[in-house]
């Protein structure tokens, strides 16, 4: 009997002692799920974290961009009511910049003199708008002054961007320059602060004293259609046009993708399969049949024929599928591929709402994309010019003596009121120096050809990638 309770009493100390077993492993198992679950949302919460830092700094850079160009705009401006607008901008790009300087993680003193310097351009750039919405010009020392403020601008710009770049390069995050808690990342971080963050201040520190006394293809949103000549096709009529644009011994098969709307153009879509083995998406507008849009990403290994024959073969493309008098404006290169804007010209004008877009291959010269959404929308035959009323002579003396003229023709531009206007174009160059350095910039100035007004400034930026107007 002895032995039986002995017997019994073992079991239930073994039972005892598993159900504890079970227990520790199950804590032990709650313990690790949390443990990883907390990792998993810490990692979350740095990448998100991270990628909103990229994001102010992709910011930050943009808009102090966006303030140089609008400075630069701003020293050679001529017109007050034009000034104005150009100041207004500037003020608010600036205001912007500082908005996203703010949410870089960063010793707010490391970066004190930029955060002053972005907050005095735009609040010298109001106080001149208002001046000059009160009709007065601005002064000598007013453009020394904003001449001063485009270089310290330059300089914000240029360690900006070189900032970008050490950053990428090194592999270097956010969250090791706020807490230099990573050892890997501590003495690359603090040579990258010493290299970028403290220069800004260095740069920025004498302009101090410079304190004032107070505190075109984008612009035509409105549909015209007026090149959607013809009458409406079906989706099978859109099959024989694309085989007259692309070539019939070029294609292999078209697939209808359906309905679209390309750029308030309604347009029946295909997926076009080559014989080349890529394929090409096009649009064809449903009034008339015509070609809206084509577009073919093959990928471009290098680069044989230079830019120059690449435009030739754009323009040559262009006469042969009947879009005459296209001349060649600015053109951007993008991974071997050549996209050139082309402007209709009438009588000698440069007819910019009449812009088609063309991307050829620099690696054998083929059409890759074509883009006619505003030529559709806007050309007409033979268009009604107004006489000009203001000479070249006049014109000329409109713009800011300044700059060195460069050429001088006729243009239609876009306005933001989906109206447009014959101006003289006027191409220059304007050479500015501040704390002993020297810029050159060229521009384009739009003066109304009919008033004189100032219409708008674009500045001519040559990157690595092309030509561009800002």
């Amino acid at each position: 009997m002895g032995k039986i309770k002995n017997k019994l009493y073992d079991w239930k100390d073994r039972l005892r002692k598993g159900k504890m077993f079970t227990l520790v492993i199950s804590l032990i198992s709650i313990i690790i799920a949390l443990t990883v679950f907390s990792l998993m949302m810490f990692r979350k919460y740095r990448e998100l974290s991270e990628n909103s830092n990229n994001q102010a700094f992709y910011e930050l850079i943009e808009y102090v961009n966006n303030t140089e160009k609008l400075l630069a705009k701003a020293t050679i401006s001529n017109d007050s009511k034009h000034g104005a607008m150009v100041l207004t901008s500037t003020w608010k790009m600036a205001s912007l910049a500082q908005t996203y300087l703010s949410r870089i993680p960063i010793d707010v003193q490391k970066l004190e003199n930029a955060n002053k310097f972005l907050n005095q351009v735009g609040d010298y750039c109001y106080v001149l708008s208002k001046k000059n919405i009160n009709g007065e010009s601005l002064s000598q020392e007013d453009l020394d002054n904003l001449s001063s403020l485009h270089q310290y601008s330059i300089e914000l710009e240029n360690t900006l961007n070189q900032l970008q770049e050490d950053l990428y390069s090194n592999n270097i995050k956010w969250g090791a320059l706020q807490s230099k808690g990573d050892k890997a990342f501590a003495e690359d971080s603090e040579s990258l602060e010493k290299s970028s963050f403290l220069s800004i201040e260095e740069d920025l520190h004498q302009y101090t004293g410079l304190i004032y006394d107070g505190a075109f293809s984008e612009n035509q949103s409105n549909f015209k259609g007026e090149g959607l000549l013809g009458d409406e096709i079906s989706e099978e009529d859109g099959k024989r046009k694309i085989e007259d644009f692309v070539g019939k011994d070029k294609i292999k098969e078209i697939k209808p993708s359906g309905e679209c709307e390309n750029g308030r153009i309604n347009c029946f879509g295909y997926d076009v399969e080559l014989l080349n083995g890529s394929t090409t998406m096009i649009s064809i507008s449903k009034k008339g049949g015509h070609v809206v849009e084509m577009n073919n990403n093959r990928n471009i290994e290098g680069t044989v024929i230079s830019e120059e024959d690449a435009v030739s073969k754009g323009k040559d493309f262009l006469d042969n599928k009947n879009f005459k008098e296209m001349k060649e404006n600015y053109y951007m290169n993008s991974n071997n591929i050549l996209t050139v804007n082309y402007a209709y010209t009438q009588n000698e004008a440069v007819i910019y709402p009449d812009l088609i877009k063309v991307k050829i291959a620099l690696d054998n010269g083929e059409i890759l994309g074509f883009e006619a959404t505003n030529y559709l929308n806007s050309h007409k035959e033979n268009r009604d010019l107004p006489s000009t009323n203001i000479t070249i002579e006049d014109a000329l003396k409109k713009v800011n003596p300044k700059i060195q003229v460069l050429g001088i023709n006729l243009a239609v531009i876009p306005t933001e009121h989906n109206t447009e206007l014959l101006c003289w174009e006027i191409k220059g160059k304007i050479k500015s120096k501040a704390n002993e350095t020297e810029t050159e910039n060229d521009f384009l100035v739009y003066i109304n050809a009919n008033n004189g007004k100032e219409e708008d400034i674009l500045l001519i930026v040559d990157t690595p990638n092309g030509t561009l107007t800002m």
